[in-house]
């Protein structure tokens, strides 16, 4: 009698779980709240919970997946940007939620030119991602319509051009202003310019506290070796 309440248990729980979710995430807190969000929500159910993107797609080879929340950053270096643009290639079905804390500028626009379904902020966004996540099965693409704003300096993350953000990326690379000027097809002299006008609009003092600066911010992340070759 027990073995046949608890088969109907079980048989119960599978068609409620409509939605399998695969979980892309290196902290722990962030992914035990997941796991506890999915495991009490009565309509998802969980596939597995993976600290490193580079993984994701041998999951969705052999597992059914219809929902992925994926980090960005995440173990061992793996981009869950670089894996979603694959497994969108390799499975379009599968739905995708970019969860992330940085504040980087560059990755709503690159999720959305990969065809990734939502995006969410893990700290700053007031909707919950058990929201995100119905609203992404149903059909709807949401995004936030920009990163989030952070102080660098005397300046606001929003306050930078896209060449400086550009400049800005490069700083922290650690190469000279030669190199820099170099890759970015621009002079010596031009580079040097657009650091001077970084230092006077953020009111920091030297191009090495710059490049600290950007980093604590999270305003860009080296991420060149992340993102893969078209």
């Amino acid at each position: 009698m027990q073995e046949n309440t608890d088969q109907q248990k079980s048989t119960e729980l599978s068609e409620v779980q409509r939605f399998r979710v695969l979980i892309v995430e290196d902290q722990e807190m962030p992914r035990q709240l997941f796991e506890a969000m999915i495991a009490g929500s009565g309509r998802y159910g969980l596939v597995k919970s993976i600290r490193s993107a580079d993984m994701a797609d041998l999951v969705c080879g052999y597992c059914k997946v219809d929902l992925i929340l994926m980090d960005v950053l995440t173990e061992l270096g793996a981009s869950g940007l670089n894996a979603a643009g694959r497994i969108k290639r390799r499975f379009p079905a599968i739905r995708i939620i970019i969860v992330t804390s940085m504040p980087e500028v560059s990755w709503i626009r690159r999720a959305r030119d990969l065809g990734v379904d939502s995006f969410w902020y893990k700290e700053v966004n007031e909707e919950p991602i058990l929201s995100i996540m119905d609203r992404t099965m149903q059909g709807e693409h949401v995004y936030p319509d920009e990163a989030p704003v952070v102080k660098l300096g005397d300046a606001l993350s929003s306050d930078f051009t896209d060449r400086e953000i550009e400049i800005l990326r490069e700083l922290i690379t650690g190469d000279t202003n030669q190199e820099i000027a170099d890759r970015l097809h621009l002079s010596l002299f031009t580079v040097k310019d657009y650091i001077k006008k970084l230092l006077l609009k953020t009111g920091l003092h030297s191009r090495t506290e710059l490049a600290v600066k950007i980093s604590q911010a999270g305003i860009v992340i080296n991420d060149r070796q992340l993102i893969e070759p078209d």
